[in-house]
């Protein structure tokens, strides 16, 4: 099983433009979600947790701006990128957008491939392992390319769900994970795993950090998940 595909939320009331970056994003391999207003989008903001959000400004109802605003006043959303799409070229616009909690500000009419390359850039930062990127904490690395993991030199033999778990906790260390969010992650929203499933490959991730010595890096929270650290 490969790792979980990142998810991109398009939020756009127009149809004809949502269809179009639903077709690119899901032809570079992503998950695809979208909304045709501001009350929808956060529904599944809440719901899914995407990775990235596309987001247009002047949506029906509950414009862009708000829908930012409330995406990143919530804790567990206020770190997802938002890359906002507008008519509105000017510069105060622009620093509105931002300054209101945007990542990035993409004026209309855009290219539908350097979107694409920015959302895929969003993703770098924020889920790395899925664009084959290196990670370090302490003395552990792993390469994502590669699937190697090294502890202090030395290659560690991990398996294929140890290997998401341990990708999944350096790309956000000292991040509490429930086990519900590990399923989505690791095995994906779509296969039924029993939650307990999660403890034992957190208990084979442990003994194989461990296996040549060093302390235990992973941390249980009690009635809540676990962390790196």
């Amino acid at each position: 099983m490969t790792a979980t595909r990142p998810t991109v939320l398009v939020v756009e009331d127009e149809a004809a433009q949502r269809e179009i970056l639903a077709y690119n994003l899901g032809a570079e391999g992503y998950r695809v979600l979208c909304a045709e207003n501001g009350e929808e989008g956060l529904l599944l903001i809440e719901e899914e947790a995407p990775d990235v959000i596309v987001l247009d400004w002047m949506l029906p109802n509950v414009s862009g701006i708000e829908v930012c605003r409330q995406i990143k006043a919530r804790p567990e959303s206020r770190e997802t990128p938002i890359i906002m799409l507008s008519a509105r070229s000017e510069e105060g616009d622009r620093v509105r957008g931002l300054e209101t909690g945007a990542d990035d500000y993409v004026v209309k009419p855009y290219s539908v491939q350097e979107l694409v390359a920015r959302v895929r850039a969003q993703l770098r930062r924020v889920r790395p392992a899925t664009a084959g990127l290196q990670l370090a904490y302490q003395d552990i690395v792993l390469d994502s390319e590669t699937h190697h993991v090294l502890r202090d030199g030395t290659q560690l033999k991990l398996g294929p769900t140890e290997f998401r778990l341990l990708a999944t906790f350096m790309e956000k260390p000292g991040r509490v994970w429930s086990r519900e969010q590990l399923l989505d992650r690791v095995w994906g929203r779509d296969i039924y795993v029993d939650s307990r499933t999660v403890d034992v490959h957190v208990g084979r991730l442990r003994k194989a950090l461990c296996a040549n010595g060093g302390d235990d890096p992973l941390r249980t929270v009690r009635g809540a998940g676990y962390a790196l650290g």
